[in-house]
């Protein structure tokens, strides 16, 4: 009769490896390089490019500048249970002029990005700190009495 010990540990050791597995996780636009080699500079419109490329992923947000579309996407590689590790990403920004045509078009790749250090301070803000013990036991004393008028409170209306 077979036991059962070898059977169980080899589906044990199985699933822990099942489980170290890289998992890759693509986001964004990936665009259609034959549908992208469809826009011509200086002769396709704001209105063609979004029919053939669908929504882009962003917008610039200074109109003054000229409107830009960008087409963004992401690979990601995460092991178990480490934070993600960038593979590869690439932006495709499309320029358009005052007449709604497309100016220049451009690509940046991962190489391309800069890191940027987040600062983890907070804005200061006005008042005092209080700590837990002051948050719970604060309010004693400060409770309404029961004739419904406030402790202490001698200028204000009694019937």
């Amino acid at each position: 009769m077979l036991s059962f010990r070898p059977f169980a540990a080899a589906v044990t050791l199985a699933c822990i490896l099942a489980a170290c597995a890289p998992r890759q996780d693509y986001r964004g636009v990936t665009l259609d390089e034959d549908k992208l080699s469809l826009i011509t500079v200086g002769q396709t419109t704001e209105a063609q490019v979004g029919a053939l490329l669908g929504s882009p992923s962003t917008t610039s947000t200074f109109p003054e500048w000229g409107t830009t579309y960008y087409y963004i996407s992401s690979e990601t590689e995460a092991v178990a249970f480490l934070a993600p590790e960038l593979i590869d990403q690439q932006v495709v920004a499309i320029n358009f002029d005052k007449d709604n045509k497309v100016k220049s078009i451009k690509r940046y790749g991962l190489k391309d990005g800069k890191q940027v250090a987040f600062v983890d301070r907070e804005t200061p803000t006005r008042g005092k700190e209080l700590t837990v013990l002051e948050q719970l036991f604060g309010n004693l004393g400060r409770f309404n009495s029961a004739s419904g008028g406030a402790t202490g409170n001698t200028g204000g209306y009694r019937p």
